[in-house]
This record gives structure tokens, C-alpha cells and sequence, in this order.
């Protein structure tokens, strides 16, 4: 299928790895040049040469902290009138909210649900006034099934999500569409950190831990970088314009609901 994309503009946050990078490769396959992001210089330099030997698009690489002012102002001096916007951070950390204090709270709330903010305020007049505008947030499961280990994710993808349900609404006569995108678990390393520290404390090997999770997903699998990222550039594809604020899950069945 022809995404009708081609030549579009995107930035792509935190994609130097990981389902980031996904967005920004599927992206690019269809023709889409990218502004990729990343704290880690080589990292960045990295995905962005491989995508652009892979693909021949114009590939842009930040080295920026999108949580910052100055970092989201770089990415948008280098795409400064973006027609695709992916909103994407790392997860705040696993800690029991007794823990945490009045700054843990800042610090976390503001990769994942203040910065997306201000990146959509500062894009998405302009996606309107050119008729066309595809914003992908990536958030959480979380945002149907809390992780009680996880409790200032858990608020901020909420609230972002709460967010995006009303502005979609107001923007799409302007064929500017707004949804996000809800991972499970996929291979990436969100989900290989962690799980090393759990496989160790339960006495097993990686291997046979990471065998026991996927088990628990009835696809019997985790997910892929490539397959969430060809989810994200067909959002924000030409043909995605009648899908307008939805949750789409992506977790291989792991959430059980009939609805």
C-alpha cells in the first residue's frame, strides 16, 4: 500500500533506539524525511546513517533532551514546520510513590506528558493552516491497565491521553489527526533492563525469564521495533485522516477486554 507520504516531513522523538527508532525507520521507508532524537550523540549519528543508507531519505540528527526547552527548540529549528510529529520518552522509573518526591514528580511528568505538550502547541497550527498533520503519541498500556509499579507513568500517560481526547476533536477539519499508540511488551531495551535485575533476583537466567513473560502474552511473543513502527507511519498515513483520537493497543492480546 502506498501510504501517500512521501517527501513529508516528521520528527521523531527519543529514536535513536528502540520503538522510537521503529517509528523513524517505517517512516523513512516510505519516503518520509526524518528528524531523529537522542540524548546519546553516537547512538543518534548511528541510526540516523543506517537509516540513511537503508533508505536515501534526508535524515536529520538532534542530540537533545526533549524535556527541555532548549532541546525541543532544537529539534524544531531543524524541522521547523514538521507535517508528522512522533512524541516518544523514555519511562520514568519503577519506584513506589511513597519514594518519591515533589521534583521525582517533575522530572518524571515532564519527558512524558509536559514536553508532548508543548511540542503539539508549537506544531500543530502550523499543520493546520497546511491542511495536513499526523501527531502520534506513544504512551502505555498503562493507560488501560495500570502498572502498580509504575505509578508517575501511569499518571502521566493518562494525562496526556485526556489531553489529545479533546484537542483531536478540534483539529481534524483541519486534516490534522492526532492518535496514540499503546505498547505492551516488546523487545527493546525498556523491556530487557528491567527484566535482567528481576531474572536475577528470582535465580534464573535471562533466557528462561524472558521464556516465562513471553508466555504470558497470548501471542506467545514479544513485540518488534519494525512491526510497532509500521503501525505509527500508517497513522500517519494519507489514509488514516477518518481515525481521530484513539488508543490503539499494541501488547500481542495481553489486555483482556471484550471492548
Amino acid at each position: 500500500m502506498d501510504f501517500k507520504i512521501e517527501g513529508r516531513n516528521a520528527i521523531v522523538c527519543a529514536s535513536s533506539k528502540g520503538l522510537g527508532r521503529g517509528c523513524a525507520r517505517a517512516l523513512a521507508r516510505e519516503g518520509v524525511n526524518v528528524v531523529i532524537n537522542g540524548r546519546h550523540a553516537a547512538e543518534v549519528e548511528r541510526t540516523a546513517s543506517e537509516i540513511r543508507a537503508e533508505t536515501g531519505v534526508r535524515v536529520t540528527a538532534v542530540v537533545a533532551d526533549i524535556a527541555t526547552a532548549a532541546g525541543r527548540q532544537e529539534l524544531l529549528h531543524a524541522c521547523p514546520a514538521p507535517d508528522i510529529l512522533v512524541n516518544n520518552a523514555g519511562g520514568p522509573p519503577a519506584r513506589d510513590f511513597r519514594e518519591l518526591d515533589e521534583d521525582d514528580w517533575v522530572q518524571g511528568l515532564m519527558p512524558n506528558l509536559l514536553a508532548p505538550i508543548m511540542l503539539i502547541r508549537d506544531t500543530v497550527d502550523g499543520m493546520a493552516e497546511r491542511k495536513f498533520g499526523r501527531i502520534i503519541n506513544i504512551t502505555s498500556r498503562s493507560v488501560k491497565t495500570p502498572l502498580l509499579h509504575l505509578p508517575v507513568s501511569n499518571v502521566a500517560r493518562a494525562g496526556l491521553t485526556g489531553f489529545v481526547a479533546g484537542l483531536a476533536r478540534q483539529v481534524a477539519r483541519h486534516n490534522v489527526i492526532i492518535n496514540n499508540l499503546l505498547p505492551g511488551p516488546f523487545d527493546t531495551d525498556r523491556q530487557r533492563v528491567p527484566m535482567k535485575a528481576r531474572a536475577q533476583k528470582a535465580g534464573k537466567t535471562v533466557e528462561q525469564y524472558a521464556a516465562e513473560q513471553m508466555a504470558l502474552v497470548p501471542a506467545g511473543r514479544f513485540g518488534s521495533e519494525d512491526e510497532f513502527g509500521v503501525a505509527c507511519a500508517y497513522l500517519c498515513s494519507d489514509h488514516a485522516s477518518f481515525i481521530v483520537g484513539q488508543n490503539l493497543l499494541l501488547d500481542g492480546g495481553g489486555f483482556f477486554s471484550t471492548i
